[in-house]
């Protein structure tokens, strides 16, 4: 059974990064859509008709939605109960080779001393992975692909925590003008706060997985934030490829962990317009479940 379950995993993986680099999830797409309806520029509105097609035919003709499938990042929840637990990362690891192999994903592992890439997407600390060990029978697996434009406008900031939440709101605006086109928008923005820079990284790098496009934060008060910073951005002009237009941002989100009483951290990161992600479940008896945000075909 567990040689079975290991091709039944692989191929569950596989599936879902190719369908995250052919499709973009349905929140997405319904995003998408809404901001072709609500801008007012024609050269904007044409931006955005072509990044709605592009979806169309990414879709159709099963290939990637862009040339850049960037670095394969994982989130990982593993099931204490789940038969093959201590072989997943080998097989997240084959997964990704194969995936390569196969055309489906770009080679983008480049080691920076040597400048070489490896080929195959797999290195010193990639495929990316997070993993968390919880209840039950289940392996869930969210694949995410990222780096390349929209990595390279992220942001990091200490600021002092008298003036945290009055900071967090001037280096957000500043750290989206600063990007400009660079991380394609319209884009959607996560803001994470925390005691330390890694924890400030990761809440933010997480709302990629856990919120979708339009979802509020639980707590009403950041909410309402939320939507403030989103529409300030949206007021900045920058548009649809940076060409001007009022939609530069699909959604912005925020997210926090407690802090140290001397530290106020604010990780900011980017998403591209096309935001990709496909989770899966298999169970212990093999049952795949899919996503259905994220595995659909557009109209």
């Amino acid at each position: 059974m567990s040689i079975e379950l290991e091709n039944i995993v692989q191929k569950a993986i596989l599936e879902a990064i190719e369908t995250a680099v052919t499709r973009v999830p349905r929140d997405v797409w319904n995003a998408l859509n809404n901001a072709y309806q609500r801008e007012q520029c024609e050269r904007a509105k044409e931006v955005l008709r072509t990044m709605i097609e592009s979806v169309r035919v990414a879709a159709k003709e099963r290939i990637p939605l862009c040339q850049d499938t960037g670095l394969p990042v994982f989130y990982i929840e593993i099931g204490e109960q789940f038969p093959i637990k201590r072989r997943v990362l080998e097989i997240v690891k084959s997964c990704v080779r194969k995936a390569t192999e196969l055309g489906i994903l770009r080679p983008n592992a480049v080691d920076p001393v040597t400048n070489r890439n490896s080929g195959d997407n797999t290195g010193r600390y990639v495929p990316i992975t997070e993993v968390s060990i919880v209840d039950g029978d289940r392996l869930r697996v969210t694949y995410i692909p990222k780096g390349g434009g929209s990595e390279y406008v992220s942001r990091l900031y200490m600021v002092s925590p008298t003036r945290g939440f009055e900071e967090l709101v001037k280096r957000v605006l500043e750290a989206v003008v600063d990007a400009g086109p660079k991380p394609c928008p319209p884009t959607i923005v996560a803001v994470g706060i925390g005691g330390t820079a890694d924890i400030a990284e990761k809440v933010s790098r997480r709302l990629f997985v856990e919120r979708r496009v339009g979802e509020r934060h639980r707590d009403s008060r950041v909410g309402e934030l939320e939507v403030k910073l989103l529409e300030k951005i949206n007021s900045l002009g920058i548009g649809p490829a940076g060409l001007g237009g009022s939609v530069t941002a699909l959604d912005l989100w925020i997210d926090y962990g407690y802090r140290h009483p001397a530290t106020f951290a604010i990780a900011i990161t980017f998403s591209c317009w096309a935001l990709r992600r496909a989770s899966i479940e298999v169970d212990r008896y093999g049952h795949i479940y899919r996503d259905p945000l994220d595995f659909w075909e557009p109209p």
